[in-house]
């Protein structure tokens, strides 16, 4: 289950940062707090325009780490809070996640699907 403070997270902007591995190591890209959409079964959808590199990895080790946050909602220790999110990825080009992902986001190329294992808030 996504812990309500990472809703609130996801409703303020900030920096989604989405990490793989490849064969040349780790690779960072990043996207918006409101660009992330969560699923009723609980994945997030997260529009790709390019993420090549990305997507690439995935088709090899489909695990990703993600960090995201706003000092915007409160934390642990006082303003601002962060998660830890680590989970499974799929790039999605056709079905109807992708479809609702095009209707609100026309620059999407995929759709980048992730299925949270764990979502640990980090500060």
């Amino acid at each position: 289950m996504i812990p309500e403070t990472m809703r609130d997270v996801l409703k303020e902007e900030g920096v989604v940062a989405i990490a793989t591995l490849g064969k040349d190591g780790p690779h960072l890209v990043n996207t918006w707090n409101s660009y992330v959409r969560i699923t009723e079964d609980e994945r997030l959808l997260i529009p790709a325009g390019s993420m090549n590199l990305t997507e690439a990895n995935i088709a090899t080790n489909n695990n990703v780490l993600l960090t995201l946050g706003s000092k915007n909602v409160p934390g642990k220790h006082g303003p601002g809070t962060g998660f830890l999110v680590r989970g499974t990825a799929a790039f999605l080009t056709s079905g109807p996640d992708f479809d609702a992902t095009k209707d609100i986001f026309s620059w999407a190329r995929a759709a980048l699907s992730v299925t949270i294992s764990s979502a640990t808030q980090t500060l």
